[in-house]
């Protein structure tokens, strides 16, 4: 008799790595969709959904990223204050010359999956080439 096992993660046994990609001259939103893959773990073979598989990503030279067609004046970042009338929205053009790296963190946040796993916490992004994190030894990943 042949019993198929399906193998499922546990959060002590997994090994995590740190990854360097390098933002530049890279679109937006596929720079953010392969790193939320990376960062839920879903590059692995022991991927599983419940629970925490992913990696580290060390985003560096955020404020070299391209924003493709007329995404820099026609998509907005939107912060609610709570209060009626209280939408702010900023262009993704403004947004980019202010704050790159929050820019990235927030596109990269918003496809990962809203769970109580927090992926989003593992991903570190500089708007230089400079990051403080070269004692992890993070290997660097082509995207």
């Amino acid at each position: 008799m042949v019993t198929n096992k399906t193998f499922m993660a546990k959060p002590g046994t997994i090994e995590r790595k740190w990854y360097l990609i390098d933002a530049a001259g890279k679109p937006l939103g596929r720079l953010a969709a392969e790193v939320a893959k990376i960062l839920q773990g879903k590059h692995r073979p022991t991927y599983t959904p419940h629970v925490d598989t992913g990696d580290f990503v060390v985003v560096i030279n955020a404020d070299k990223v391209v924003l493709t067609g007329k995404k820099d004046k026609q998509s907005f970042v939107y912060r609610h204050s709570g209060y009626k009338g209280g939408l702010k929205a900023v262009p993704f053009g403004v947004y980019m010359e202010k704050a790159p790296d929050r820019l990235v963190e927030k596109v990269v946040k918003g496809m990962l999956p809203k769970t109580k796993l927090k992926f989003h916490k593992k991903l570190k992004v500089y708007a230089g080439p400079n990051h403080p994190h070269a004692a992890q030894k993070p290997e660097k990943l082509e995207i």
